[in-house]
């Protein structure tokens, strides 16, 4: 199993304190939040992309284009990149960018993304999003693919054996396929034989699996490879400590300012309490072994062999946050990736046979 440490950059005030950070304080958490996923041995660091209020992730390549200079092992991903709301010919430009400038180790969680504000930014309806992702992904997918494309778009104004540039480092680039609430996604995924990334974070595994199931059966349909199938699984929260009851005296209060939050803001209330939100959703606070337990019965509903969880402290005491990240990779995830597969592809740049890589150190000055 390969592990994620995911930030959507939300910006709020602090649960216990309510104060809130500059915007710069709350990027440079990002960045030292990267950097310490990297030196705990996280297989992947993602980035989401959301266009309101309260996130600052609406420049994603901007970020990981910082990240990448500051690590040189762990991927990079976006979660997700909202190709609904983006012109595909500039979304290729920017992350066939961030692909050289990484070396390679991008890999793309694509959606429609979610949000009214956003889709009114960017004039974009319930009715057409679905439609302006599909059309936004066939393009973007050619354009990494082949040197010219020609293409009928009823979105953008048409491309007629049009070049963009720089062509790309990977060939291809891995997508992933974010999944959340509609069966479209799934389908689109299962149509190119791509991965799916199930979001399994709002509400009990259920729903995410019903969906993860028709995957299955879609992928089949359209005649790809069983052994080739991935699938990815987020999780609502994190916080591993020594005994279960540490883990929830120290959560208790980002729980109870989240749903604050949620009534606030008029969002549907799913958990009220955080004991059925331990109970029966998929965040994952307890002791290394309740969170190992957890996450294979997940697997058991999902088959999913990345996980991700969350890159941020979200409320919790800085202290407590990194004490929580190196549990978790030092008593659960050496368990999992004995007890669960990895996905059936190399976790490595997507190169044409017979290409050399250049190491990452080479592109570092010595020091004086």
């Amino acid at each position: 199993m390969k592990f994620l440490a995911i930030t959507l950059i939300a910006h709020r005030p602090d649960p216990v304190t309510g104060v809130l950070g500059p915007a710069h304080e709350r990027f440079r958490e990002v960045l030292d939040n990267a950097v310490l996923a990297e030196e705990l041995g996280f297989d992947g660091f993602g980035v989401g992309e959301r266009h309101e209020r309260p996130f600052l992730s609406s420049a994603p390549t901007v970020v990981l284009s910082h990240v990448a200079a500051l690590t040189r092992r762990i991927r990079l991903f976006t979660a997700v990149t909202t190709l609904s709301l983006l012109d595909p010919v500039r979304a290729y430009e920017d992350y066939a960018t961030l692909d050289h400038l990484s070396e390679g180790r991008l890999d793309l969680i694509i959606g429609k993304g979610n949000g009214t504000a956003q889709r009114e930014l960017f004039h974009v309806t319930p009715e057409d999003q679905w439609d302006r992702n599909a059309e936004s992904y066939e393009v973007f997918r050619r354009l990494w693919r082949q040197d010219r494309v020609t293409a009928d778009t009823r979105f953008r104004p048409p491309l007629k054996d049009a070049e963009a540039w720089p062509r790309p480092y990977q060939r291809p680039v891995r997508v992933w396929h974010g999944s959340a609430t509609s069966k479209e996604s799934v389908d689109l995924a299962a149509r190119y034989g791509d991965p799916l990334f199930s979001a399994n974070v709002t509400h009990p595994v259920e729903p995410y699996a019903e969906l993860v199931r028709h995957y299955r059966e879609r992928w089949e349909h359209y005649g790809h490879d069983p052994a080739a199938l991935a699938v990815g699984a987020g999780s609502a929260g994190l916080c591993v400590a020594r005994t279960s009851q540490e883990a929830l005296t120290a959560y208790r209060p980002v729980f109870e300012s989240n749903l604050a939050f949620q009534r606030s803001a008029g969002l549907p209330v799913v958990f009220e309490t955080l004991e059925d939100f331990v109970a029966r959703g998929s965040a994952l606070i307890g002791s290394p072994e309740q969170v190992i337990d957890k996450v294979h019965r997940y697997h058991e509903r999902l088959g999913h062999t990345v996980l991700h969880v969350t890159a941020d402290a979200g409320g919790l005491p800085a202290a407590r946050h990194r004490a929580s990240l190196e549990l978790f990779q030092s008593a659960v995830a050496p368990t999992l990736r004995r007890e669960i597969p990895d996905p059936p592809f190399a976790w490595a740049p997507v190169l044409p046979a017979g290409t050399a890589r250049t190491p990452a150190w080479a592109w570092t000055s010595p020091p004086p």
